[in-house]
């Protein structure tokens, strides 16, 4: 951040974590920061972890925030701010946004999920405030990718229209083994979400629903094999704005080999598919272990006949490993999910943006060549379109 603002973080989680750290580490200047968590001890843990590793001074307090309606602490905290970063679960995003609101705050979200998110578009549409929503990797920076792709490869090969548009990412560990071959490196609860709730995406240029786990492939990116499919959540809102333009979007998870039919197996066994996504969750977690030491590969690529009828595909792959911010090492969910966040929180504070900002809407070379962007991600859109 160029000027000093009060940023509010909601949430105490890993990805709050990082998105602190890194905002006292790369910020021109580092912001006041106020830290709100359910449980206040969570919320002093994080300030204290947020200390020990930057090398910045910083100004950092913690409160308290409430399952049901606000202290006077909170509404200090709230008058005083410029913009809250909701790092809660999805399901919390409406009641968060509508405090941005109510104290005109602007607010950016992480969540995939699809109701949550078209209940804050609702609720703010008229605030006098910006409110960027899915600002994470995927939703997030896939999608900005992927827009950015589908624009360049128009302007290069003077096109109106593509035949595909692919976002895949996966959160991965280094290694895979029996049965599941995966290993928990974020939310448990956001990983049995996406594998259970419809997916939005483009088929012969309309915008259409489709079951999650439905279309299972193998990539191969950069001379490894994964599997892909189906999951809910991560086009963001491009099925909408590339509709008519694109005759097959959508967004699609890699796996190591041998996850998915895994997976499917253990939704079968649970019987009521689309109700079930507590039971997958615990099932998930008392048979599969977190991972420390992960990695995230993405990929995006766009498909389409040139002007001279010549069938042309773009691609960008990157593969992303933890790293170093301050004194703590930063899993790379953690920097890939946070940066998007922060690019984001920093264009609102210094534009004069109002109302929803969706995805297609963000500016790809400006945003995915931030500052808070690059150090994680590198340049695209210049350089590393083969």
């Amino acid at each position: 951040m160029i000027k000093r603002a009060n940023i509010i973080i909601v949430g105490a989680g890993g990805i709050a974590q990082a998105a602190g750290l890194i905002l006292m580490e790369w910020s021109t200047t580092p912001p006041n920061l106020f830290i709100g968590n359910r449980t206040l001890e969570n919320a002093y843990a994080m300030a204290k972890w947020i200390e020990r590793g930057t090398t910045q001074a910083c100004s950092i307090s913690a409160f308290h925030l409430p399952a049901e309606g606000i202290t006077e602490e909170m509404q200090t905290i709230l008058n005083q701010g410029d913009i809250i970063l909701d790092c809660l679960p999805g399901s919390l995003a409406p009641k968060i946004a509508k405090l941005a609101k109510d104290y005109h705050l602007h607010y950016v979200n992480l969540t995939e999920y699809v109701n949550e998110t078209n209940q804050i578009m609702a609720v703010a549409k008229d605030a006098e405030t910006g409110f960027i929503l899915q600002t994470g990797l995927a939703p997030g920076y896939i999608d900005v990718l992927a827009n950015g792709l589908f624009q360049q490869f128009c302007n290069d090969y003077k096109v109106g229209k593509v035949d595909k548009l692919e976002m895949k990412v996966g959160a991965l560990t280094m290694n895979a083994v029996a049965p599941h071959y995966y290993g928990f490196t974020w939310s448990p609860v956001g990983v049995a979400t996406e594998y259970l709730k419809d997916v939005v995406a483009l088929r012969n240029s309309e915008k259409t629903s489709l079951p999650a786990l439905s279309e299972r492939s193998q990539i191969i990116i950069d001379g490894i094999t994964y599997e892909e499919d189906l999951t809910s959540g991560g086009a963001a809102d491009l099925p909408d704005a590339l509709s008519g333009k694109v005759k097959t979007l959508d967004y699609k998870t890699l796996r190591w080999p041998g996850h998915y039919s895994w997976i499917k197996e253990q939704i079968a066994s649970l019987g009521n598919k689309y109700g079930n996504i507590k039971g997958l969750q615990q099932k998930m977690q008392i048979l599969i272990p977190n991972i420390e030491y992960d990695q995230i590969v993405l990929y995006a690529a766009v498909e389409g006949k040139d002007s001279q009828g010549i069938l042309r595909r773009e691609e960008i792959s990157k593969r992303i490993l933890p790293q170093k911010v301050g004194k703590h090492i930063l899993r790379a969910i953690q920097t890939t999910t946070a940066t998007p966040l922060l690019q984001a929180a920093q264009f609102l504070l210094e534009s004069s943006k109002k109302g929803i900002i969706l995805q297609s809407q963000i500016d790809p070379k400006q945003f995915l060549n931030g500052n808070f962007i690059t150090p994680v991600y590198g340049k695209v859109l210049e350089k590393d379109t083969h």
